[in-house]
């Protein structure tokens, strides 16, 4: 469920029609919905809670907005990072520090001695080496980090192959079973505090079997680890829960997700750590974009928007998905190809759909949008960079300006030598 309806025959976010925000913000522009992201991050609190003990870290990467941030922090959440850049926008948000994760295969030296000078609650280890430098860093800080174990199970989660982080050719976690040795290797060192494992297989997970089955590897390494004397206090279970991005998409639920996470995990007596981020935040979101051309075409018509592969990319690097409607609707639809006016044959968000009838001029929007959306854009063709609002019942906000193309420029220069 969101908050994006059609009001006599205007598509509303909340109480605001659509084309109020288009008059004030400009096209195109990201805008969110709050009452989704309370929802959203209710219903799966209460999912998970029949698991029994648990910590819920919102994946930052998903959504990083500040804003966003904040509805969710106010809802109790903490924060899943993967990098120096989110942890600071977490805490610039009013989480926690001890709630914060700290995830991501290539963290920095750097990173790590930041992560400890903030007091973050766990660090995600990714390789036996990197658990060795924070051992190092942590000794030298006069303090003890404290850290679990991320293992690759080789589980294929059954999702698009660029979104895969379980299987073993994939770059994430240890193998499983190199774990055991690993583990009691990092747990000798002084300034470590190693108190469990953690696993994540994917992100757009449509199937809860493969999770299941990676679990239950996970439960079995539990159970290895202690009886080789080993406290195990906390296991991260990830998150990659999908989301409906088509009309008539039927995906497990957050509540179908906690029943089987509490049958799996029924005997393993530890704190249950969650990262979810695309089904919290990725409905609660909408692309809206103006209708440039509707240029003729070989076979269909070409519908040319505002919006382009720098401000939306995951149709150009997934082919994903994202229902388009018109803000105001009139009669009848027509085949089309939607595209943007970015100089790549990628630029195009779909082939042969049917769609409302649009005319130059009219507004249209990309939903399921909040969730790498505006996360990913970039300025790519001297493009401004998306805009972001946030709307709550009667009122919104912009919470991210559109920074244009002459800002971006001013901030390079020309070496005296080329003078």
């Amino acid at each position: 469920m969101d908050h994006f309806a059609y009001r006599n025959g205007v598509l509303h976010a909340e109480d605001v029609p659509l084309p109020v925000i288009a008059a004030e913000v400009g096209t195109p522009v990201y805008v969110y919905s709050k009452a989704t992201l309370v929802r959203h991050a209710r219903v799966f609190r209460e999912a998970v809670a029949v698991a029994g003990r648990h910590h819920i870290a919102f994946a930052v990467k998903s959504n990083p907005n500040i804003a966003v941030l904040r509805v969710l922090a106010r809802e109790g959440y903490g924060a899943d990072v993967v990098s120096g850049g989110e942890l600071d926008r977490a805490l610039a948000a009013g989480m926690a520090a001890e709630d914060i994760v700290f995830s991501g295969v290539g963290k920095t030296e750097a990173e790590l001695a930041h992560g400890l000078e903030c007091g973050i609650g766990q660090f995600n280890i990714e390789l036996e080496a990197e658990g060795a430098a924070l051992a190092r860093i942590a000794s030298a800080m006069g303090k003890t980090a404290t850290a679990v174990l991320r293992v690759n199970p080789d589980v294929d989660a059954g999702t698009h192959a660029k979104i895969s982080t379980g299987k073993a050719e994939n770059k994430f976690g240890v193998p499983i079973g190199d774990a055991p040795a690993i583990f009691a290797r990092l747990a000798a060192l002084d300034g470590l505090n190693m108190r469990g494992v953690a696993v994540h297989i994917g992100s757009m997970v449509a199937d809860l079997d493969p999770l299941a089955a990676a679990f239950e590897r996970v439960g079995e390494l539990v159970t290895e680890l202690r009886a080789a004397g080993h406290t195990i206090t906390h296991v991260d279970l990830g998150g990659g829960i999908g989301v409906p991005y088509r009309p008539h998409d039927r995906l497990p639920t957050p509540a179908q997700y906690g029943e089987m996470v509490a049958r799996v995990t029924k005997d393993w007596g530890v704190t249950l750590m969650f990262e979810p981020g695309r089904v919290i935040c990725g409905n609660a979101g909408i692309l809206m974009t103006r209708v440039i051309w509707v240029k003729p075409g070989v076979v269909r018509p070409f519908v040319v928007v505002d919006a382009a592969m720098n401000d939306l990319a995951r149709p150009a690097l997934y082919e994903a998905y994202h229902h388009f409607q018109a803000v105001e609707p009139g009669e009848g639809t027509f085949d089309a190809n939607i595209v943007g006016p970015v100089c790549e044959s990628t630029d195009t968000f779909a082939m042969g759909r049917t769609i409302d009838l649009v005319e130059p001029g009219d507004l249209a929007v990309f939903r399921t949008a909040g969730a790498y959306g505006a996360t990913m854009a970039s300025t790519y063709n001297s493009r401004a960079l998306v805009p972001e609002v946030l709307v709550d019942g009667d009122r919104y906000a912009v919470v991210a300006d559109r920074i244009l193309p002459a800002t971006i420029m001013a901030a390079e220069r020309v070496p005296d030598w080329l003078d």
